[in-house]
């Protein structure tokens, strides 16, 4: 929503004030009956709409929308406000964080969110107000016409925006995330094989990640030796040329659970013994 009197602005104009200029030019020369420096905060009654209502209300503003409000006891006797609204609550949360000018201080700044229905079970929205109001603002306790004054503020200065829904968010992020994993996988050239270190045999068996025990113990299936020294003699001098290599790095064809080790004289000797889940050359 774009404000009533935006067109007297001049082009390219945001409205971003700090925490401070908010207090100190804004709520302060409202409270002093004092001109703004840029009259686009008009004076509503918070209380008296939903916050849905309150973007027409406003006279600037797309995303956020600032008021001028006054606030209510909620006991005649009390210094609570009454935060009750059409057809729910304003409720506060966190603490309040304190607004200095320089070392002086000169507001408060309070967190509150709209609830639906009732206290306490009210449900939950995602419209968020920022109320300030001045260290000095609250009323003393006074009678107006014979009865006690329900006023507690003249003016507190309010921004009201809706919060954008995050766990719709995180879930289009997973998805997205999801595709990016599936694409990848259909890309790659020569399938990897990738299991946790800590896997037990019969855990990989049952992931198909080792094939059946037929498989492994076939010694006719392919040349483990020839291929494994092949492997090595590309790579580098023999098998002391490879500092290291995981279980997990080794394309599908070099994964027979075998244990190549090198004797004192640098031949190679394979051990049938199955081991889990990470070889090692030395």
């Amino acid at each position: 929503m774009v404000g009533k009197n935006s067109s007297n602005l001049p082009p390219g104009f945001r409205f971003h004030p700090t925490d401070e200029e908010l207090i100190i030019y804004y709520l302060r020369n409202q409270a002093m009956s004092r001109p703004c420096p840029v009259s686009i905060i008009p004076e509503v009654d918070i209380y008296k709409f939903d916050p849905w209502e309150l973007p027409e209300k406003a006279e600037f503003g797309e995303n956020e929308w600032y008021f001028f409000s006054p606030r209510d006891r909620k006991y005649p006797n009390g210094a609570r406000p009454n935060r009750a609204a059409v057809s729910g609550y304003w409720k506060a949360t966190g603490t309040d964080k304190s607004i200095y000018s320089g070392s002086k201080y000169v507001g408060i700044k309070k967190a509150l969110v709209f609830y639906k229905g009732k206290p306490p079970k009210g449900a939950k929205t995602d419209w968020i107000m920022h109320e300030y109001r001045l260290n000095d603002s609250t009323r003393p306790t006074s009678r107006q016409n014979g009865s006690l004054s329900m006023r507690l503020d003249d003016w507190v200065l309010c921004r009201i925006y809706k919060k954008k829904n995050m766990g719709r968010v995180l879930e289009q992020g997973v998805e997205e995330l999801g595709a990016q994993i599936v694409t990848t996988n259909d890309v790659s050239d020569s399938p990897m094989l990738k299991f946790p270190r800590t896997s037990s045999l019969s855990h990989l068996w049952e992931l198909d990640c080792l094939g059946s025990l037929s498989q492994l113990l076939n010694d006719n299936s392919y040349n483990s030796n020839s291929d494994y020294q092949n492997m090595m003699g590309s790579a580098g001098n023999g098998a002391r040329g490879i500092e290291k290599i995981q279980l997990g790095e080794l394309p599908y064809q070099y994964m027979d659970s075998m244990k190549f080790q090198a004797d004192h004289s640098g031949a190679v000797v394979m051990q049938p013994t199955f081991v889990n889940p990470v070889f090692q050359f030395k």
